[in-house]
């Protein structure tokens, strides 16, 4: 701004020399200075953008990296001195696919992610354990806005903070009357953040990337109402694996989400998710995979081999940690890394939790896209046959079911097209023989479908705490993938077709994080979030979903592919992954 100043003073001095018209009154323009905020953490300065300020990669962790590798985080206690948060938060090291695949799309998308430039773009770092904080322009501390915790997805394998944006999602609850402020938290993936094994179970150090997440959330607690947020009016949001986190976050110790005596959260929204049935961390399977590691690390004749891993450079833990099976390949969202009970931190299998109702019962929002299945169905060309399709779900899934009992989940499910996902779809897209009905089976058992378990025993354990979920169509008729999996981001987060569907659903969230409930508009400056329907409680006798499409809605009965979901429902001890 300083040499604009002297350009416009420059030439006014060049248009007196040669006698031209008198000159226009000299226009200063100042430079802002950026927001800064002085918090419990430090002082933290951030950037101005349109309609809200942003302060981004504000460490709450030491850096796990060295003997702090694969190990629970150990919180930053010292104190940030005019911290540069206007930047990009780095992004935890990432598994964007396997290493050792020698198929096309994994060896190109690994040779591609593993290049300097992508590298640098990424900002790709193990000291990554960071919070990003967008408000409203102009929030200061005191003003005491609700807070939006956003947990992101990627299949707990890959995804970073600065990868959603919540620029957009903030500026439009402010539209409404709504205004809030919205963090977003970075936490260790894959191999990093959760790795398995009885060598880590043994150490404390399972379901690292949960706790990370936990972490992040006591900072929220210590520090946010310097930033102008409630840290009593917490809403906890996620996106598939982030879906999951939250209800995770919702069963971590039994329950207890309590942070020097006071909840961390009041209420949880879960986007394409909720609880996944697993085995515990030192399982067969679990076990497998730390083996495999283990040897592709050449650490298999170390005395200590978690600590051969920990020694690691980065480069070859990455390599190591990436030989594994990832989730865009044959065996799918029959995931290498993914929270498994380890008896401290999630004591049982996540639906027992739920059952028995050990977890912090708060409201919540909670559903699926059509077609959560399809995107996970594209590598797996040769299940043909209904006997090779219950080999590949006895072999890769569900390792402990008699086999009766797969056999008994796929003939839920009809091999005739019209009956597959996409659904609705007719006779169109079976990409190949048996595609739409493996593409209907991966969708229920570990979203849609395991949805409704969730909610039968959420509702039964905690009936007086609200449920609202819903299903959403607005993609209907995409060729091959329908409303695909995690096809809200750009309809719900991003807001990047402004249509029925997401002007209803940011209003519905906006008033859920004011009033944890989407159907009450009060509170905020104005009430302009009304709703023009009412959107009813999930309850065990009416089972009321929503089904938005890009131009409207409609209420069903949540009682689609009943038998598949009554057969999930009673036989889910058996399918663990």
């Amino acid at each position: 701004m300083k040499g604009l100043a002297t350009l416009v003073t420059a030439a006014a001095l060049l248009g007196r020399a040669v006698a031209a018209p008198p000159e226009p009154p000299t226009r200063v323009i100042e430079k802002r200075a950026n927001p800064t905020v002085t918090a419990p953490a430090g002082k933290i300065i951030g950037v101005e953008r349109v309609g809200t300020e942003a302060f981004n990669g504000i460490p709450f962790a030491l850096p796990p990296t060295g003997s702090l590798r694969l190990k629970p985080p150990v919180r930053l206690n010292t104190s940030l001195s005019n911290f540069d948060a206007t930047g990009i938060a780095p992004a935890c090291p990432q598994f964007f696919a396997d290493s050792d695949d020698k198929g096309l799309l994994s060896m190109v998308l690994d040779n591609i992610t593993g290049l300097p430039f992508f590298q640098k773009a990424l900002k790709v770092s193990e000291d990554c354990l960071t919070v990003n904080v967008i408000r409203p322009k102009g929030t200061k501390a005191g003003d005491k806005l609700p807070v939006l915790f956003w947990i992101y997805g990627g299949g707990f394998e890959l995804g970073w903070s600065s990868m959603y944006d919540g620029g957009p999602i903030v500026t439009s609850a402010a539209s409404l009357g709504k205004p809030f402020v919205f963090v977003a938290v970075n936490y260790r993936v894959g191999g990093f953040g959760f790795m398995p094994g009885k060598e880590i179970l043994a150490d404390g150090s399972a379901n690292l990337g949960l706790l990370d997440q936990r972490m992040g959330l006591e900072w929220v607690a210590d520090n946010i109402e310097a930033f102008g947020g409630d840290p009593t009016k917490v809403t906890i949001w996620g996106e598939s694996a982030g879906a999951i986190s939250v209800w995770n976050q919702m069963a971590l110790y039994d329950g207890n989400n309590k942070y020097k005596g006071k909840p961390l959260f009041r209420g949880a929204i879960m986007n394409s998710g909720s609880l996944v049935p697993t085995n515990p961390v030192d399982s067969p399977k679990a076990q497998g995979i730390y083996d495999a590691v283990v040897k592709k690390a050449g650490c298999s004749s170390a005395k200590d081999t978690l600590n051969c891993l920990r020694q690691l450079s980065y480069s070859k833990f990455l390599d190591a940690a990436n030989s594994v099976p990832h989730v865009l390949s044959y065996n799918s969202v029959a995931l290498s890394y993914l929270p498994r009970p380890d008896g401290k931190t999630l004591t049982k299998s996540p639906e027992l939790l739920a059952k028995e109702g050990k977890y912090a019962a708060v409201p919540m929002i909670i559903g699926d896209q059509e077609d959560e299945g399809t995107l996970f169905a594209l590598f797996q060309p040769n299940l043909t046959s209904t006997s090779r399709l219950v080999d590949y779900f006895k072999n890769i899934y569900f390792h402990d079911a008699p086999k009766s009992k797969i056999e008994g989940l796929v003939d839920q499910y009809s091999s005739w097209v019209w009956d597959g996902s996409p659904f609705g779809s007719g006779l169109l897209y079976d990409i190949y023989p048996g595609f739409k009905r493996l593409a209907a089976i991966l969708g229920d058992i570990v979203f849609t479908l395991t949805r409704r378990t969730f909610l039968e025993y959420a509702t039964a354990a905690n009936p007086n705490v609200p449920a609202w979920s819903y299903i959403a169509s607005y993609y209907r008729g995409t060729p091959i993938l329908g409303t695909f999996h995690a096809s809200d981001i750009l309809q719900v987060f991003y807001g990047v077709l402004p249509n029925y569907a997401s002007r209803s659903i940011h209003s519905f969230y906006a008033n859920f994080v004011y009033n944890l409930d989407p159907n009450n508009a009060s509170g905020g400056t104005s009430s302009k979030s009304k709703v023009s329907e009412s959107w009813p409680r999930w309850t065990a006798k009416d089972r009321k979903l929503i089904n938005f499409f890009w131009d409207k809605s409609e209420f069903i009965k949540d009682d689609f592919r009943e038998g598949a979901g009554k057969y999930i429902s009673s036989n889910i001890q058996y399918l663990r992954v």
